[in-house]
Order: structure tokens, then sequence, then C-alpha cells
């Protein structure tokens, strides 16, 4: 069997997958309680951002009462996106004529583009926070999915 054959079986489920994750990360992001955290004065309309970049993270890493908090909130941002960045790779991928650097390029632009769709969405119609530091981990997330698909590939590749 070839082994691009092989690999495209292995793919198939992915765009499902894709889409059934968009949707629990839509209900995760607008619907679920707000693990965050306020480091501004709330605004007269309630609303709240951060626009400084790596702010929140150095304060919840930094200030938080148990080492708990800064797993659950920035691991957590991280881990929100690695499936992103899985899926979306191996969705890419099937087609021949995308080179690795336009993948990856596609793969952290969507997610960085998504991150700050959901960021200011949740500014506006859930009045959480609005915070960089959340596209800087998503990214961060889509990235890491996006290595690890490289390297399950290969790892595929070989037992083929």
């Amino acid at each position: 069997m070839n082994k691009d054959k092989k690999l495209n079986g292995w793919r198939t489920p992915s765009r499902a997958l894709l889409t059934a994750y968009l949707g629990v990360l839509f209900y995760i992001v607008f619907f679920a309680w707000n693990h965050g955290a306020s480091f501004h004065e709330v605004g007269e309309d309630g609303r709240n951002y951060n626009l400084t970049p790596l702010l929140s993270i150095y304060r919840i890493g930094f200030f938080s009462a148990s080492y708990v908090d800064p797993l659950i909130i920035l691991g957590g941002n991280i881990l929100l996106f690695f499936p992103y960045g899985f899926l979306l790779t191996d969705i890419l991928h099937r087609k021949n004529d995308r080179t690795r650097t336009a993948v990856f390029l596609i793969v952290l632009s969507t997610a960085a583009a998504l991150s700050v769709f959901i960021e200011v969405n949740q500014y506006y119609f859930t009045y959480r926070v609005a915070n960089i530091d959340d596209v800087i981990l998503n990214t961060s997330g889509a990235f890491i999915g996006y290595c690890v698909w490289r390297i399950t590939s290969r790892i595929v590749r070989r037992r083929t």
C-alpha cells in the first residue's frame, strides 16, 4: 500500500473533528465559566481588556495563590488551540501542492485571527476580559499542535 494513501485514510475524519472542535471551542469561550482574571479597572460599561503583551501571564504566574491556577489558566489557553493546530495541519497537508512553510503560515495566521476574533467578541458580547496574552497563548497552542502533527506523521510514515 502506498504510504500517502495510508496517511490519507488516517486523515479522513479530520474535517468532522475540526468542525466538532470549533463547536466546543465556541461554547467554551462564549458560554462556559470565566476562569480568567482582570488586572485593570473595569470600565463604566462593565468591559475590560489587556493590550500589554505578557502582563497577565506574568501576573498569573507570579501572583497566583497556588501553582494550580497558572496551570489551569495559562495551560488551558494553550491546550484550547492545540487541536486546531493539529487538525488544520492534517487537513492542509492533504493538498500536495502546499509547502510546509505555507501550511505553517496558514495554521499560525488563522489561529491568531481566530483568537483575536474570539477576544473581540468576548469583550463586546460576554463582558469578559479581552486579553492579548490569550492570543499569544492560543497561537502557541496551535503551533504545538502543528509540531505534534509533524512528529506524528513522521512516525506513521516510518511504520508503514
